[in-house]
């Protein structure tokens, strides 16, 4: 062989691909956050918010946001050379839920957002995953000027079991939401017998 080198090489390592749903509230940072870790353009499905949406959308507290998910956002990461995530962040409002199933489907696991402004708006998310045996993590997103609250104070306002965890965050934040991201992948792994928990760092 040219150049003096051994013809030997070491085989590509054949990625494990694993689809994290971001879901909550409405206005809660979904896209933010699938778009800050993306290493490729997000898919996003935004349309302009319309006054005649306005009687079904409760913007209250979020009242400059301007657009909505409509169906997803969508975006990849990779995590490891031999871990990929796809993101598939969710729609916010109640008539937009139909598509969770779909969505939710071959998911490993997923993060709640929650805005402790509006902190009941992610119940709905919260007993979605509890009810179909999906493992989840809460994060808060700090957003700015919003009052601090404990990680107690909050398991405790969402009633969350010991076992899922609850993080502070920022999804404007890559390595905020790396860490999320994460956590979620560590906890989903370790209820899942079938597929050996990655060290990941």
């Amino acid at each position: 062989m040219a150049f003096g080198r051994s013809s030997r090489r070491t085989a590509p390592v054949e990625p494990v691909t694993l689809k994290i749903l971001v879901a909550g509230g409405f206005g809660v940072g979904k896209t933010t956050l699938v778009g800050a870790v993306s290493e490729i353009r997000p898919l996003r499905t935004e349309e302009t918010l319309s006054e005649a949406g306005r009687p079904v959308d409760d913007v209250s507290g979020v009242e400059s946001k301007s657009t909505t998910t409509v169906a997803m956002d969508f975006g990849r990461i990779t995590l490891r050379e031999d871990l990929v995530l796809y993101l598939f962040g969710t729609p916010g409002q109640d008539r937009f839920w139909f598509l969770w199933d779909e969505l939710a489907q071959g998911a490993l696991g997923a993060v709640v957002l929650a805005d402790t402004r509006r902190l009941g708006d992610c119940f709905a998310a919260v007993d979605y995953f509890e009810r179909r045996g999906i493992p989840f993590a809460v994060a808060v997103n700090c957003f700015e000027g919003a009052e601090r609250f404990t990680a107690e104070a909050v398991r405790g306002a969402l009633d969350l079991d010991e076992d899922v965890p609850l993080l502070m965050g920022d999804a404007r934040d890559r390595e905020s939401v790396k860490n999320i991201l994460v956590t979620v992948v560590e906890h989903a792994l370790a209820r899942v017998d079938h597929i050996p928990e990655p060290a990941v760092t």
